[in-house]
């Protein structure tokens, strides 16, 4: 089976995130929006009394060296909500920016808030993308009935993680989806890492790249 997982937002958290995914050698793509990283850390919040914040433009490059990014808008809105024009600006001008500061091509986009529509579905296939991601949760996630409504397995803090897991390897790939910040004691650190340690030693298993999915 096929591992493949996702991580939005561009936060600080990352850094952790990603020491454990470089000890197992877990591949990981990121969503990213550039209009939310700026010159220092900040645009940050506060989630469940513990403080957010995004990372700085100018160590994008360094952070993510060897993972995948994706596309999640230039500074996250609602896109459906947005008139045309501006949802193909976020859409459109994000993936090109992306491209020039990683060097890589983006073929990934995942939906800000997991919200969209037919028009929002329609521009980000003719901006070159392979696949957009949402939030609806679904067994089997692959393969999806279409590409830009691609559903994850679950949410890696899913209480059915494990039962998702094995119930995915008849169709031959697991997607997990989420966001760093979303670890907020070391307890949880501890069982993220040895979920993906012992992911990793599944014999039956293999981490994958998202877009190769396609």
């Amino acid at each position: 089976m096929k591992i493949v997982q996702c991580w939005d937002d561009g936060i600080v958290a990352d850094i952790k995130l990603i020491e454990i995914l470089r000890r197992y050698d877990a591949k990981a793509t990121f969503n990213l929006n550039a209009r939310l990283h700026e010159g220092d850390r900040g645009n940050g919040w506060t989630f469940k009394e513990t403080e957010v914040l995004r990372l700085a433009k100018g160590e994008l490059c360094s952070i993510y060296e060897g993972f995948t990014i994706a596309n999640h808008s230039f500074s996250h809105p609602h896109l459906e909500q947005l008139p045309l024009d501006e949802a193909k600006s976020e859409i459109i001008d994000n993936r090109k920016i992306l491209q020039d500061i990683f060097g890589q091509p983006i073929k990934g986009f995942a939906y800000p808030f997991g919200s969209y529509d037919e028009s929002v579905i329609e521009i980000i296939k003719s901006a070159g993308h392979s696949y957009a991601r949402t939030v609806k949760n679904i067994t089997p996630s692959f393969p999806p009935k279409d590409p830009f409504e691609f559903h994850p397995s679950c949410h890696f803090l899913s209480k059915d993680f494990w039962s998702i897991y094995d119930a995915s390897k008849e169709s031959g790939v697991f997607y997990f989806w989420g966001h760093s910040y979303e670890m907020i004691n070391q307890e949880m650190w501890t069982d993220f890492e040895g979920n993906i340690k012992k992911m990793n030693d599944d014999s039956d298993s293999e981490w994958a790249d998202l877009e190769k999915l396609f």
